[in-house]
């Protein structure tokens, strides 16, 4: 591999998952060339975003959808129709590679961003050691790097002092390494309730533990319309006054799916109040009741992956961002896509438009 290099460009879009994907595709129709005006990058090996990295027996339908892309059927594929049968990361991946390839949009990989910085009237874009780039300066910065890379892990005493396997959502790769154990899953989300499913047919127990009672309702997917304004508007919220941004299932509920309804035939869905702390061998309950378990997996969500943009002064003590509309108020060249209300893959599509002609109007094209 030849040595990183220095580049320069009107905008860097930092993600190649679908909300940056979605904003190159809007401003490539808008006249700005990929590669020259706009370079793209990404931390994966390869196209997909996020989903190449995510377990082999997670498939498309059923909970887990995606919306096509903008111009998705110039390629002649549509997720609508996508095979249920085959891991997501891999029809993820063929997809988003072959929407990149038709769209004409070169992604620069593998670039793992490590910070932003001002560098006067532009930015500064400087990558990790090992990266296919060194840095990029950019008039505009548009951060699309979506929440995989940054799982929510709760405080909980004695967390350190536990000698069996913990693991987070991302770290998740299968059933196999719970097999014959007796295994704690916390958290009260989609990610769960699939862990209660697959990890139950071969470990010797499993326990769900949540913070709060989980809200069924008898729809059958997660974001309904009405549901998913109401998910909208108060992410939205949070976005603008730069709070931390809200779990969508706190917001939604979760639908009484066949996943759902099947955990509830085989018993699994008896929730248990989150316990207050963790000792060598398992877990202590608020009642003072010891629970032994070999390994707890935290599915506790995930957290925005905004740290490279602390040196630009724009997150928090709280660890939020002001984002209005998708744009950093006092940062007239910085954009979030995919970020808050932009978060479903419906709003991220929509947004993307919306962004790319602000974008336009910032570098008078």
């Amino acid at each position: 591999m030849p040595e990183p290099t220095h580049r320069t460009a009107d905008v860097v879009i930092i993600g190649a998952g679908q909300a940056g994907l979605a904003v190159a595709y809007h401003l490539a129709r808008r006249g700005l060339e990929s590669g020259r005006d706009v370079l793209v990058l990404d931390r994966g090996p390869g196209p997909g975003g996020a989903w190449q990295h995510r377990w082999s027996s997670l498939t498309l339908g059923g909970t887990h959808h995606l919306h096509d892309l903008p111009g998705m059927a110039d390629t002649g594929l549509s997720f609508s129709s996508a095979p249920g049968d085959r891991p997501a990361r891999d029809v993820v991946a063929e997809y988003y590679g072959s929407y990149e390839e038709r769209h004409g949009i070169d992604v620069i990989r593998p670039v793992t961003v490590a910070r932003v910085e001002r560098a006067g009237d532009r930015y500064r874009v400087l990558a990790a050691t090992g990266s296919a780039v060194s840095s990029v300066e950019a008039r505009v910065v548009v951060s699309a790097t979506g929440t995989w890379t940054s799982p929510r892990t709760p405080f909980m005493p004695g967390r350190d002092l536990y000698r069996g396997l913990q693991v987070t959502t991302a770290a998740y790769t299968g059933a196999a390494p719970f097999a014959g154990l007796r295994v704690g899953v916390v958290g009260g989300g989609t990610s769960a309730l699939t862990f209660l499913d697959e990890v139950g047919d071969v470990a010797s127990e499993v326990l769900w533990f949540t913070r709060r009672n989980p809200t069924f309702h008898d729809e059958e997917v997660e974001l309904s319309a009405e549901r998913g304004r109401v998910a909208v508007a108060i992410q939205d919220e949070a976005a603008r006054a730069g709070r931390p941004l809200p779990s969508i299932v706190s917001v939604t509920g979760l639908p009484r799916s066949p996943l759902v309804r099947r955990l509830e035939a085989a018993g699994r869905l008896e929730r248990r109040p989150m316990f207050a702390e963790m000792t060598l061998t398992g877990v202590i309950t608020r009642e003072d009741v010891e629970i032994p378990l070999d390994a707890v997996i935290w599915a506790t969500g995930f957290r925005p992956e905004i740290a490279h943009l602390r040196p630009l002064g724009v997150v928090n003590d709280a660890g939020g961002i002001v984002v209005e509309d998708g744009r950093v108020p006092g940062e007239p060249g910085l954009f979030l896509a995919g970020y808050g209300p932009q978060a479903s893959t419906i709003s991220s599509n929509r947004a993307a438009r919306v962004t790319a002609k602000a974008i336009a109007e910032v570098l008078g094209r």
